[in-house]
């Protein structure tokens, strides 16, 4: 046998080698992706059961094996952020000695985060609708070239019955860059401006995942792991559910009223195949579809955010969403019930809107703000900016005195009104003893004006405390922000950031 048909046998010899063994990396692992600074990083796969797995990256090299289902994980251990592009190599021998490699170029180290929730969380930074892609899209698109922040657009608008453990997708993880956020589909707006916050204020690659589904419902996107100990939603978790082929209009009830609506069903599909994907948190826009049953929602967010903690694998999971902004329709429960998981959860913060909604437009485009807000409750609570004050204004303390409400907050050390027609309709509303509610004032600010003043009625506030008081009411023992029509916000605190929807009362002793 002459040279080159022995090395035509060697190559078929290693060619057959190479692929009778099975190692997969999981979907999550592209070229281009970005791993978490910071913290043991899980990688995990398939193979061949019984398979020697070893993973290298950044110096560092861990090894195990395939379990009888084939499964495999390992952990590497926490590194710094790097924008060094580097190779990610994952090796397989199994038992009969046959190898196999997989490797991804380009990855680096930073800070991950995943972005889900309705149809304001997709809202592209770019699109075709005027209607339905944020304001000033194409000219950020247009001026970002940011290849070390990445995203990944982890959605194909189907749903599951079942938790899938690959992504029924193609996961492309693309650098930010005008082609490709110019190009359909474009990312989420809130997620591309989260992004860039944080990449200009912290200097590491940044990575981000979306999933998102305009008119779907919280029980969607919720595990099933997050049912646990959350009485108030057990038919909500013993649901039955049914495939595409199977749907029929008559399942329809309550926030379900399709298929892809089904409890768990969008994470199943979605989401399930990111976990236990090492990362900092998510952000969440979502509410609209589940407006009518305010009562639920509140423990709904726990047994969302409770499931995405737990599979996850990280009980320090972050979570940052966005509370309702104004529309031609009242949010006002739901927007208490937000309001109220905020208050209950420790790892999670709210982002209040009531001062850029649309009130003919359930998608205000303004999604620059909403992005900055998020990333700016990121930098406070996950990054050590501690003099940025993040968080809205929330109400610490109430007590009537001389005919006045006076009002403490926390996250307020000073106020000031932005109308724009320059005028004094705060939406502030107090009841007396009687319970009849009657406009209010703000005695503090505006020098206490009752009417508009137009370059006289500016806005300007006095004192930490806001100080209310209402014609006719002589002992206020209750008030409410934002409860009427047109629902827009327009007292800031001095940090710049909008008082959101309230109602509270005086204790009696």
């Amino acid at each position: 046998m002459n040279m080159k048909c022995i090395l035509s046998a060697i190559a078929v010899a290693l060619g057959t080698q190479l692929s009778t063994a099975q190692i997969r990396l999981a979907s999550p692992f592209a070229d281009s992706m970005v791993l978490q600074r910071d913290r043991a990083v899980a990688v995990w796969g398939s193979a061949a059961p019984g398979e020697r797995i070893a993973v290298e990256f950044a110096g560092a090299k861990v090894e195990t094996l395939a379990g009888d289902d084939g499964r495999w994980r390992v952990d590497l251990p926490a590194m710094a952020a790097s924008k060094e592009s580097r190779e990610l190599v994952a090796r397989g021998i199994d038992v009969q000695g046959n190898q196999s490699e997989v490797k991804l170029s380009d990855v680096l180290v930073g800070e991950v985060w995943y972005c889900a929730g309705q149809s304001n969380a997709e809202m592209p930074l770019v699109g075709d609708n005027p209607h339905f892609s944020d304001r000033q899209g194409r000219l950020v698109a247009a001026m970002t070239d940011k290849p070390c922040i990445r995203y990944v657009y982890a959605c194909n608008f189907e749903f599951s019955t079942e938790p899938q453990s690959t992504a029924p997708y193609r996961v492309i993880w693309k650098k930010f860059t005008p082609a490709n956020l110019l190009a359909a589909p474009s990312f989420s707006a809130i997620g591309v401006y989260f992004a860039l916050e944080l990449f200009s204020a912290l200097d590491v690659p940044v990575g981000i995942v979306g999933s998102y589904w305009g008119g779907t419902n919280i029980d969607a996107w919720t595990p099933r792991e997050g049912y646990a100990g959350c009485p108030g939603l057990k038919a909500t978790a013993e649901r039955k559910l049914v495939g595409k082929d199977e749907w029929k209009d008559e399942l329809k009830q309550g926030p379900v009223n399709a298929g892809h609506q089904q409890p768990t069903v969008l994470w199943n599909h979605l989401v399930e195949p990111w976990c236990p994907m090492t990362m900092r948190g998510f952000i969440w826009y979502q509410g609209c579809h589940n407006a009518f049953e305010s009562e639920l929602y509140a423990e709904k967010m726990h047994a969302l955010y409770n499931g995405w903690s737990k599979k996850f694998e990280n009980p320090a999971l972050r979570l940052y969403f966005v509370q309702l902004a104004p529309f031609q329709r009242s949010w006002w429960g739901l927007q208490l019930a937000q309001a109220k998981f905020a208050a209950e959860e420790p790892n999670a913060e709210m982002v209040t809107t009531v001062d850029i909604g649309n009130g003919v437009d359930v998608h205000p485009n303004e999604k620059g703000t909403v992005g900055k807000r998020l990333a700016a409750l990121a930098l406070r609570h996950d990054y050590g900016f501690e003099n940025l004050v993040a968080d809205a204004p929330v109400l610490r303390g109430i007590c009537s005195e001389e005919g006045r409400l006076i009002l403490s907050f926390k996250n307020a050390n000073g106020w000031y009104v932005y109308e724009p027609s320059w005028g004094v309709d705060y939406g502030l509303e107090l009841a007396g003893p009687d319970g009849e509610w009657k406009k209010a004032y703000i005695v503090n600010v505006n020098g206490g004006a009752k009417t508009a003043n137009p370059w006289w009625t500016n806005g300007k506030g006095e004192g930490r405390d806001l100080v209310l008081a209402a014609d006719g009411i002589e002992k206020p023992m209750k008030v409410r922000y934002l409860f009427n029509k047109p629902w827009v916000g327009t007292i800031y605190a001095d940090s710049g950031l909008p008082l959101g929807p309230f109602e509270a009362e005086v204790k009696i002793k």
